[in-house]
């Protein structure tokens, strides 16, 4: 990456470059050849982010049309099809407390009337709207802080190392100097992957052999940021399910051991979130944010489910702020959130 091209403000802009990466939980190829993979610039012409989004969220949206449109055909807005209407926001993993604020809101201004399947889609893309906005946030790298230490957490295929590659990519972008970690130790190829995207974005990665002590790698890596004057440094985990005792123990303790070299680290702790995997990512984030402290989501594979409303839920329940969401596997399929563009991706016919 050129020194010279121009910085962006903000992480998670509207542009990142185009290639295709490999996928988080998918076996790596070798090195170089996924290198030359990565490097390979895309022939395709590319759709608007705004476009993917739509395409992404289509069997989302589709969901809740058909149950909209089925509903609004055969009656009055009565308290039945406000009943109706409430299950098939649930059951779109919208989440009680949102289904209910929309089913309320339209029940405000057209009770016993005739209302159109435009109209309920209209108040729902405003209500969910209303309850994301708070939270579409941009990750903020403090320049004071050398490095500014990222710790990616989430559960096994959830896609963190595609994400914290094209994070690397993007703050590589910015001009900042970023050093990765990779801190599955329990996967070769999640290593491997790492070692592509550091050679592709020009970032030191602090690996070890398979197998060895994350927590260990942990405080060299941040070591080594602090004697590197690093910008950042992107700490890559083992997939952990929440539930397992044994594996979110190690995450503790893979914090405590960072905050022996500083005490104020991580300075962001990310979830990255399947959407694929619905309700269970709620569970998902009331476990991670007790063990470990999460201060920010990242949404994957939004493209090719229905569960995308789960989104709309885990904010509703736990405020956390969203940094960016992805559709896709290429480096620009990770962007920015935004909640408008989202809900009305998701209220589309």
């Amino acid at each position: 990456m050129s020194s010279s091209e121009p910085k962006r403000k903000g992480l998670l802009g509207r542009m990142f470059g185009s290639a295709e990466t490999p996928s988080d939980e998918k076996s790596a190829p070798s090195a170089e050849g996924a290198a030359e993979a990565a490097a390979a610039p895309s022939e395709a012409p590319r759709k608007s982010w705004l476009d993917r989004l739509r395409s992404g969220l289509a069997k989302t949206s589709s969901r809740l049309a058909e149950g909209i449109t089925g509903l609004v055909t055969k009656k009055r807005l009565d308290q039945a099809t406000l009943d109706e209407l409430e299950e098939v926001l649930i059951a779109a993993d919208l989440g009680i407390p949102t289904a209910s604020r929309i089913t309320q809101a339209l029940a405000k201004g057209r009770f016993d009337k005739a209302i159109s399947a435009d109209e309920i889609r209209e108040t729902l893309a405003e209500e969910v709207a209303r309850v994301l906005e708070p939270l579409a946030r941009p990750l903020e790298i403090d320049p004071a802080r050398k490095p500014h230490v990222v710790l990616v957490l989430g559960v096994n295929g959830s896609g963190k190392t595609t994400t914290i590659g094209k994070l690397a990519a993007r703050l590589a972008r910015e001009g900042r100097s970023v050093m990765l970690a990779a801190g599955d130790t329990f996967r070769a190829a999640a290593i491997d992957q790492l070692k592509v995207w550091g050679e592709r974005v020009g970032a030191p990665v602090i690996a070890r052999n398979v197998g060895s002590d994350a927590s260990g790698l942990a405080f060299d890596a941040l070591k080594e940021a602090q004697a590197q004057a690093a910008d950042v440094l992107l700490i890559d985990t083992a997939g952990r399910l929440q539930n397992k005792e044994g594996l979110m123990a190690e995450l503790e303790k893979i914090v405590r051991v960072i905050r022996k070299v500083d005490p104020s680290a991580p300075h962001d702790v990310l979830l990255v979130l399947d959407a694929t995997t619905g309700q269970n990512a709620l569970q998902q984030v009331d476990v991670f944010r007790e063990r470990a402290g999460v201060t920010g989501l990242i949404m994957t594979k939004l493209d090719g489910t229905a569960r995308g409303g789960i989104l709309v839920a885990i904010a509703a329940k736990h405020a956390l702020p969203i940094h960016a969401i992805g559709v896709g596997e290429s480096v620009d399929d990770l962007q920015s959130f935004s909640a408008k563009d989202y809900a009305l991706a998701i209220a589309e016919s």
